[in-house]
């Protein structure tokens, strides 16, 4: 038994210190990526994964670097190093992509992870003398978008908090789908003292009204707090069982409805958004925002208004700088961050560029600041998997760009027409004129899985972003 639990404590000492090892010799990245409401985050990671496994089939990333010259020996997936974070299903998710009638893999709702180890033949003449080969770990976590948007409340009391929750329900369409909450509370005296009961029932509507707002009819971003969409092991406990509060200025009143829900609310950021950041976040090295801008210009001013305060809420979360030795062993940085439009298959290949444009314009300023910290920065328009082709045809005189595809909900492929991207910020008769219909569509089948070749747009770019630095 004393020597199962030696080796037990060996075992443990010898993964911290290879750990350390790799971390110390720049030879492991922590690659987060989370994404906006539908924003295709599972494809996005499956797709990675199959391109990477498959790059030495000669296909599919020209402008990853360390591919393009050669040196990519190979990659595989190997045992991730958190044995309490559940594994990210690759073998699942790729599988419908991959069949003869391949239909989306479903989305994945709570944390995952996956680890690669990429093989490759170092850059430079003095790096190829001293080495046979290096290898990258990549460590891929998949989290959801709503625990990121809950980062800033760790800067917020409950009273200022609440504000803001009310402040965004004065407009619609939050106002009329917060309306039976907030008529439930205004028959509440704050200063009375709290029954359980009276707290569930105050949660449970708020909780309606967020799920409301983030229906696939309404489809907002910016919604607090995340965890009430994926509760996991704090479901019907008290950490979750609160809501913001018109507050009345003056004393509290010890064990009132207002008092109990200030406490819970501390608790939440303590023990819910503290223990994401000091567990996972603040040891994210490289970090992917997905978000489905198509869908933002669909749904008209308030939900593309919405996508711009959840995009500045989440720059000004980083814990930005850049990476060094030291910082790397005891203080990680993400010190890379790249916002991604996706779905960008979805229109004319001549809007792709207004599409990686209007990114840039919706966190320019925040980016700026981030910048000036050390952080790099970059938009892109991107597609996990393409499922249309572009096709140019004339129409009454004109030369236009139409897309060609199978719509969800059809069964046969159609030429549209899908409409242009505006390079800078929609104007109020942009709105008025109802310019903005996109349509999603099915994956098509992969003209040689086997090989490799799922079709996509820019993931190649996202690598050499990501990790081109790490493969000299």
């Amino acid at each position: 038994m004393a020597d199962l639990s030696l080796n037990i404590i060996w075992n443990e000492a010898r993964k911290t210190l290879d750990d350390l090892t790799h971390l110390a010799m720049d030879r492991t990245v922590r690659l987060a990526v989370t994404g906006l409401n539908q924003s295709g985050k599972t494809v996005f990671i499956t797709s990675l994964i199959h391109q990477l496994l498959n790059a030495n089939a000669g296909v599919g990333l020209p402008f990853f670097q360390v591919v393009n010259s050669g040196r990519l020996r190979g990659a595989k997936i190997i045992l991730q190093p958190d044995m309490d974070i559940p594994f990210f299903r690759y073998d699942q998710f790729i599988q419908p992509l991959l069949s003869a009638r391949p239909n989306w893999p479903n989305a994945t709702d709570g944390i995952s992870e996956i680890r690669l180890a990429l093989r490759f033949q170092p850059d430079g003449m003095l790096r190829k003398s001293f080495s046979s080969g290096s290898t990258l770990y990549l460590d891929i976590i998949d989290y959801p978008g709503e625990w990121l948007l809950d980062l800033p409340m760790l800067d917020q009391d409950f009273q200022t908090w609440s504000q803001q929750i009310f402040q965004l329900c004065h407009e619609e369409p939050r106002r009329a789908l917060s309306a039976k909450w907030r008529q439930y509370l205004s028959g509440l005296k704050l200063f009375h003292i709290a029954q359980e009961e009276t707290l569930r029932q105050a949660t449970q509507l708020y909780t309606e009204f967020l799920h409301a707002c983030k229906s696939k009819e309404v489809g907002l971003n910016f919604l607090q707090p995340g965890r009430f969409f994926v509760p996991g092991e704090f479901k019907d406990t008290p950490l979750l069982t609160f809501c913001p509060l018109e507050i009345v200025p003056g004393p509290v009143t010890p064990g009132s409805i207002q008092d109990i829900m200030t406490q819970r609310f501390e608790s939440y950021k303590e023990r819910v958004v503290g223990q994401f950041f000091k567990k996972h976040f603040s040891s994210f090295d490289r970090q992917i925002v997905l978000i489905d801008l198509l869908k933002a210009l669909n749904y008209g001013p308030w939900h593309f208004a919405d996508t711009r305060n959840a995009l500045t809420a989440i720059l000004e979360s980083f814990n930005y700088g850049q990476s060094n030795i030291i910082s790397r062993l005891f203080k990680p940085k993400i010190d890379k961050l790249l916002f991604a439009a996706t779905k960008v298959d979805h229109v004319a290949a001549n809007q792709h560029h207004n599409l990686e444009r209007l990114v840039n314009r919706l966190v320019i300023k925040p980016a700026n600041d981030a910048v000036y910290l050390g952080v790099e920065v970059k938009t892109m328009a991107i597609s996990s998997m393409v499922c249309t082709e572009t096709v140019v045809r004339e129409h009454e005189g004109r030369r236009l760009s139409f897309v060609q595809g199978t719509p969800k909900g059809r069964d046969q492929e159609i030429l549209l027409f899908p409409g242009e991207i505006p390079e800078n910020l929609p104007t109020p008769a942009d709105w008025a004129e109802n310019r903005f219909n996109f349509l999603e569509f099915k994956p098509r089948p992969a003209m040689d899985a086997e090989s490799g070749q799922l079709p996509h747009i820019r993931l190649d770019q996202a690598l050499e972003f990501l990790l081109g630095d790490k493969l000299l």
